[in-house]
Formats: C-alpha cells, structure tokens, sequence
C-alpha cells in the first residue's frame, strides 16, 4: 500500500508545491488564468515549484514562468448538440475520461502538492476530479481551493447545472477554502446556489487578477485599435463587424490590429484574411500572439469580447474598450459587460440597444476616444487579486503571508 508523504518533509527541504487544475475543454481562459495565478505564488520563491494540469490543446504555445510546468490531459471538443469526444484519440468519451482520471491522481499522488487549485469546475470535467479528491480527503494533507471567476452564468441556469454535477455537495465537502477572482459589489458568482453558511465562511473575495506587460515592451509606431476576440473559437461574428466598419467607412481611424485568437481558424480566417488584405493596411492581422499584454500597452482602445482575462486585461492595462459579448452557451460575458458599463469601466455594443450594425461598430469605434478610462472609475482598486491569493496560498501552505 502506498505511503503517504510528508508533503513539507521532502528531502528534508520546505519547498511549497502547488498543482493547478484546468479542464480547458474549449477556449484559452481556465489555462491563461492558472499561468497568471502559478506566476504570482512562484514570484520570489526559489524553493517553490507549481505544475498545471491542462486540456488545452495550444497549452504548448505558451511560455511557462520559472518553476511552472504543465501537464496535457487529452483533449475534448464540444459537439453542436453539447456533446463531448475525444480530440485525437478516438476514445470514446467515457474512456477519454477515465484516461484523465487517471492521469490527474497519478500527478498527484506522486507529486504530493501542498496546495491544489482547481479552475471553476467543483467535480472538473464529467467528474473525473472526484477520484483524486476522495483520495486526498483519505491520505493527503494537501490543502484543496475552489477558484472561481467573478461571474459564471445566470443564477436559475448555474444552480440547476450545479445540481446535475453534485458541485455543491462536492464545494461543501472538498473544499478548504473559496477564492472569488473578483468583488462582491460588482457580482456574486454563487448568487442563487444553496451553499452552505460554513461555505461560505470559507469564501475569500481576491478583486480582479492585475496583469503586467513585459518589460521590454517596444513603443506603438502609430495609433492602433486593439481588436481581440480572446481565444476566437466563438468571436467570427464580432470580427466580421468590425471588418464591416472598416470596409464601410473609409475615414474610420485609428487602424486596427486584430488577434484572432488559436482557435479562429480554416475556411472562416482565410475569408477574413482575404477581406484585411482589401483594406490597404488599415487593419493588420495575427492569428496568436501569447504575449498579447504588449499588443494591449500601445493600444488607443479595445474592442473586445467579454472573457475574464480579458477583462482583467482591460483594467490592467487602463484601455478604453468597447465590449461585444457573447450570450451562448452562456450568459456570462453578457452579464459581465453589462455589470461593468453601470460602474463606468467599460462601453457595452448590445444586440437588443444598439444592433448588431456596421454603423453600431463605426459608431463605438469613434467614441473610444471621449469615454472615461477604467481607472476614472476605481478600477484600481479592483484589481488586488493576485496579492490575496499569494496571501492566502502561503498562508495555506503553512508560509503565512
């Protein structure tokens, strides 16, 4: 039978080991989030080491700071009809599942961390963390946080989903603590959840997660919309607006440069390339830049989608931005952006107030300039995000503040 180890007695040597867990079905935000937080609790800790288990499938399109490894959990794509299957292995999904399982309590029987934080999902994907976490409960004396974003999906919907995922029971069961990536005033991810009063004791409210540029960031040679639809696997509609506006109004400034994120890609990216290389230079494209924080430090403005991290972005970084965002699958850029344009950090393009237009975009594109910038108001003070959690991750681990 396996013995447990010590996890502050390796070798005799006090190193903090932590392990992030990141289901990444789709999308670059769960894995941009956990490089930003293993960043932050590596940062002036020589003796720290941090490992993130990912499904992202572009998780080796990016650079990992010093002491931070990742993991890649076989990929899984969601189906039309919210249906998962493997990405390339041509397991089923059942089987594809307990491969990860598998692979997620190996890294942690082995790795024996001393802090695990897991990504938004309680139970992870179809419930393959349920494993790992009974036997952590049995045999670990690894401290287990629940990391959520500051919005997850309206109130009716989140619950009945938590419900048919057992998340509450597992949150109220595994979990030594909550964070919250976000502030209360601005919204409750877990309104309309039944949790427990003792969960929610357990809860800690971090602000928003600060975002540095590097800094070796060159200056812009010329004014520049930043146009970035996050990870792009659902951002072809915001793209093709702001292409619109562009072809549409030959007087539009300043020029655009627009991301379009890993997984906007194929037949939909070559027609849009083919439409930038009309526009004579006005707009510039890439397809991935994973150092996007530069592209962010010379922008005039933002025009964006509603993901968290770039959310966090905008605020970090001080940048007028108009926010388009999704509302399916779910509705959480909606409320999101919309939340944001009542406080004055942001300005909202929403389908029902102002159409979806060419001129809509024109429109927003040429007001960048006279809205406020989210530090007029307060965004400073929501983003100490990362000195909480640094905070409380040594404080769990036994290293205080």
């Amino acid at each position: 039978m396996r013995q447990t180890v010590s996890n502050n007695a390796r070798n005799g040597k006090p190193a903090r080991r932590v392990l992030f867990y990141s289901h990444d079905t789709f999308g670059l935000g769960h894995l941009r989030r956990s490089r930003a937080l293993a960043a932050a609790l590596m940062d002036g800790d020589e003796d720290a080491s941090a490992i993130i288990l990912t499904g992202s499938p572009v998780a080796g399109r990016f650079t990992f700071p010093k002491g931070v490894d990742h993991i890649r959990l076989p990929g899984v794509t969601k189906l039309a009809d919210g249906s998962y299957v493997a990405q390339t292995l041509g397991l089923d999904i059942d089987e594809v599942t307990s491969l990860r399982a598998g692979l997620i309590r190996t890294a942690i029987e082995e790795y024996t961390p001393d802090l695990l934080i897991v990504d938004k999902e309680p139970t992870g994907f179809r419930g393959e963390l349920l494993p790992s976490l009974d036997w952590l409960r049995e045999h670990g004396t690894t401290k287990v946080v629940l990391g959520l974003r500051d919005v997850l999906d309206e109130p009716e919907v989140l619950a009945a989903e938590w419900e048919r995922k057992g998340a509450v029971e597992a949150t109220e069961t595994y979990y030594d603590e909550i964070w919250v990536y976000g502030m209360r005033d601005v919204y409750d991810p877990t309104k309309g959840l039944p949790l427990s009063q003792a969960a929610h004791d357990r809860m800690h409210w971090t602000g928003y997660l600060r975002r540095e540029a590097p800094d070796e960031t060159p200056p812009a040679e010329e004014p520049y919309v930043l146009i970035t639809p996050g990870g792009g696997g659902d951002g072809a509609a915001m793209v093709s607006l702001v292409l619109d506006a562009y072809e549409q109004d030959p007087d539009l400034t300043p020029n655009a440069k627009l991301i379009y994120g890993p997984f906007l890609s194929g037949d939909v990216r070559d027609a849009f390339d083919a439409r930038v290389a009309k526009l004579g230079g006005r707009v510039t494209a890439l397809g991935f830049d994973s150092r996007i924080e530069q592209l962010y430090v010379g922008a005039e403005g933002v025009v964006c989608m509603g993901g968290y991290n770039t959310f966090c972005e905008v605020l970090s970084f001080d940048k007028r931005a108009v926010i388009v965002p999704r509302t399916v699958p779910r509705l959480e850029q909606w409320i999101r952006a919309s939340r944001a344009e009542e406080l004055g950090l942001v300005r909202m393009l929403e389908e029902t107030r102002d159409g979806m237009t060419p001129q809509a975009m024109i429109a927003a594109i040429r007001n960048l300039p006279h809205q406020n910038k989210p530090s007029q108001a307060g965004a400073d003070g929501l983003l100490d995000g990362l000195d909480v959690v640094v905070e409380r991750g040594r404080a769990l681990m036994g290293g205080g503040a």
